[in-house]
């Protein structure tokens, strides 16, 4: 599946938007315009939340939580390491994803089990972030949208 997202210019707080290839609207992401760290709603556009986004404050290095229903769903984190850096999407048991690439340009790709599962390019000369994302059959879609969210915000500031 190919997705757009792009960032709203004239709102408060971070809103975006998410559109399939032929620019319907799939998701939405509202986020809080005055709070402590991010916090973000994925919803559908029916305005339903699919999950809840929320940024760690007092952690050494980003980390932000996903809950769907309310419950812990998944964590994502910046990794370091001396030559590299990498985001994690930390899914409970073995379904992890890695995220590498150059994430201030945009372009970086999902592994999972060694295989590319998503990849991500940003299309310049935009007033806002604006990216595509395409995604394998069989993936989770919402998971790895929201991790894009998550590196956006991330790397924006």
């Amino acid at each position: 599946m190919l997705y757009q997202i792009k960032e709203n210019f004239w709102t408060l707080g971070n809103t975006f938007a998410i559109t399939d290839r032929d620019g319907k609207t799939c998701f939405e992401v509202r986020g809080t315009a005055f709070s402590w760290g991010d916090k973000l709603s994925f919803q559908d556009p029916s305005g339903q939340e699919l999950a809840y986004i929320s940024q760690r404050l007092m952690s050494l290095r980003p980390i932000y939580d996903i809950s769907v229903n309310g419950m812990p769903f998944a964590q994502i984190t910046k990794d370091y390491s001396w030559f590299n850096k990498r985001f994690v999407l930390d899914i409970p048991g073995p379904n992890d994803y890695m995220i590498d690439g150059s994430f201030l340009l945009h372009d970086y790709i999902f592994t999972r089990y060694e295989k590319t599962v998503a990849t991500v390019s940003k299309r310049l000369g935009e007033w806002t972030d604006c990216y595509g994302v395409e995604i394998v059959d069989d993936e989770d879609d919402i998971s790895i949208l929201c991790a894009c969210i998550v590196i956006d915000q991330v790397v924006s500031r």
